[in-house]
């Protein structure tokens, strides 16, 4: 990646932007803002949010890399939705203070506020 990064950006961070980030030491950074500050040839300021592989920010940063060794990451793994599971109708207990919705009865309900 040889254009200048923009917020929002979901980047890989690794060896070849800078040896601090070889190795293990390697990470996913989503672009918050880019530094206009003048720096040497090819090398930019970017701070941002390291994300885990979830796409989770874990810690904000401001890291000075190689505009060459930057490349665009691919989308974090996200967890799939799964739709909420719903109660069985007999799961539910009434308690004593709430009456009776079929009977109309509601003075459960008008004693508790009454009460309170």
């Amino acid at each position: 990646m040889t254009a200048r990064p923009s917020p929002g950006d979901l980047l890989v961070v690794d060896g070849r932007a800078s040896v601090q980030f070889g190795g293990d030491r390697a990470l996913t950074f989503r672009v918050v803002s880019v530094s206009d500050q003048p720096t040497y040839a090819g090398w930019i300021w970017l701070t941002g949010y390291v994300l885990d592989r979830r796409g989770e920010a874990t810690d904000k940063r401001e890291i000075y890399v190689q505009l060459a060794g930057l490349r665009p990451a691919p989308p974090p793994d996200t967890p799939s939705r799964r739709a909420p599971r719903s109660r069985p109708a007999s799961s539910y207990v009434r308690r004593p203070d709430q009456g009776s919705a079929a009977s109309g009865d509601r003075a459960g309900l008008r004693a508790g506020a009454d009460a309170g």
